[in-house]
Formats: structure tokens, sequence, C-alpha cells
């Protein structure tokens, strides 16, 4: 039943683009390869989803769309590590929250943060500067 009303979005969101890109007049040949390269974007972004809807609890892909809302390429990896995981067969059952959680902390390990060094001379505060100040 989910499918069939998924399904249905997905043409009633078909319908819109096609309305969109045809009532913007007569497209020129530039706008119209920009066009196909959009339509495949969409895509390949509902076949993704597709596969992410068919795999993940929607505990799981609730707490995915937030992460992706702070972090979008963190999510990304997920995603990406996620498909690959269904495609090659690893995945027996969907994804639950916690088994999300795993995989998230496994990719923030395998990734290393960009880190900030604060390096402070020491003895800056030295005798030689009071001189300076008594002038």
């Amino acid at each position: 039943m989910a499918d069939a009303e998924l399904e249905q979005i997905r043409k009633a969101r078909l319908e819109q683009l096609k309305a969109q890109g045809g009532g913007a007049g007569s497209p020129g040949a530039g706008s119209q390869g920009g066009n196909q390269a959009e339509q495949k974007q969409q895509q390949e972004a509902e076949a993704r989803q597709s596969i992410l809807n068919q795999i993940l609890h929607p505990e799981a892909a609730d707490r995915l769309g937030r992460i992706r809302l702070v972090k979008e390429e963190r999510a990304a990896d997920v995603e990406n590590r996620l498909i690959m995981l269904a495609r090659t067969g690893q995945l027996r059952q969907k994804v639950t929250e916690a088994q999300l959680k795993e995989l998230l902390s496994a990719v923030a390990e395998n990734k290393e943060e960009e880190k900030i060094v604060v390096s402070r001379r020491k003895n800056w505060d030295d005798e030689d500067d009071d001189d300076l100040l008594d002038l």
C-alpha cells in the first residue's frame, strides 16, 4: 500500500516537473541539454530514495534525514555505504536506528576530521617587556 502511494507521488512530481519544463517556452539547445541532465539527476535521486525506503526502518530514515540537515556529506556517505551493502546482498533485513547509529560511528571513525591546533608561545610575559611600559 505504501508503494502505491509512493508511486502516485512520483507520478505527480514527474508531471509537475514536465509542466514546469513545458511552461518555460521553447527551450534552446543549451537548456535542453541542461534539462536532460536535471531529469537524469532527478531519476538517480528517486532511485536512491527508493532503495533507501526499502532497506531502512522509518525511524532510521528519519534519523538519516535529520543528519542530512546538519551534515549533508556525512549523510551521503552513509547512504552510499547502505546502498552498496544492499546491492552486494549483505543486508538481510531492514536497517534499524541502532544499526544506523553504529554505521554512523564507523563512518565518523574512518573520516579524519579537520582539527585546529593552537600553539601558544611560552614565556610571552618576560621581564624585558616591563621596561618598555615604564616610560
